[in-house]
């Protein structure tokens, strides 16, 4: 089973649907992007000890003069200040923004922790981990992060961008998905390869192995890894598997 999370909801939402049921009860194995997903501590440890650096160029200098006013105002709104970041890498930067941004969706309404819990008793899996996914964005080139930095300032400058995705990941509109998938972060050619779709296909492949040795995993990764040509599905689908949408 293939389920598309989101990490934050404004409201409550029932997505426990029978089909959710079903693959809760009938799966063997629940399988996330990171087995410590409900566990903020451990993921702050490691960001920690990969965002800081010495001797970076104030904040400001890192993205074109076009963007450095909405910068400015997306940190006052936040109640930031540029200063504090000063020693701390652009992606992770770029990281606290979108994160502070979304504060006023709950993490708690998101999928994670309560898959997690429905499925205590069985094994979880990871597909990436914690501090494999956060070096991924620290071994991003510079400029790319900076690309990172500027596409989270113009997402976080329009507040009805969350949610309208909010509201295609409940339709379960998939093409608006993928619509998305190009317009928020990967839509930078480099930042899309580098973050949808060369894990999307190393996922693929871990997927494919547990399917092979007989598994029956519920997958539940963010609904941008579901959508599109580079999305799990058709990537399961172009290795001969027959996928079938249940919901």
């Amino acid at each position: 089973w293939l389920f598309g999370t989101i990490n934050a909801l404004p409201q409550p939402v029932e997505w426990r649907s029978a089909w959710v049921e079903q693959a809760l009860r009938q799966s063997d194995r629940l399988v996330l992007e990171i087995d410590n997903a409900n566990d903020p501590a451990a993921i702050q440890t490691i960001y920690a000890s990969l965002a800081a650096s010495p001797g970076l160029p104030p904040l400001e200098q890192r993205l074109p003069p076009a963007r450095r006013a909405a910068l400015t105002g997306l940190m006052d709104k936040l109640g930031l200040d540029p200063a504090d970041f000063q020693a701390t890498e652009t992606w992770a930067v770029a990281l606290t923004l979108s994160q502070q941004a979304q504060a006023g969706a709950d993490s708690a309404y998101g999928m994670e922790a309560a898959l997690m819990e429905a499925a205590k008793g069985k094994p979880v899996a990871q597909l990436e981990g914690a501090d494999a996914q956060l070096r991924l964005f620290d071994s991003l080139p510079e400029a790319d992060q900076q690309d990172l930095l500027s596409a989270i300032v113009t997402e976080a400058s329009a507040a009805q961008d969350g949610e309208r995705l909010g509201k295609a990941w409940g339709k379960g509109d998939m093409a608006a998905l993928e619509a998305e998938t190009r317009t928020r972060l990967p839509a930078d050619p480099q930042l899309r390869a580098a973050l949808l779709v060369s894990r999307n296909r190393a996922w693929t492949e871990k997927v494919a192995a547990m399917l092979a040795r007989g598994a029956h995993p519920l997958v539940a990764v963010g609904a941008a890894h579901m959508a599109g040509a580079d999305g799990l599905p058709a990537r399961l689908a172009a290795r001969g598997y027959t996928v079938t949408r249940l919901q």
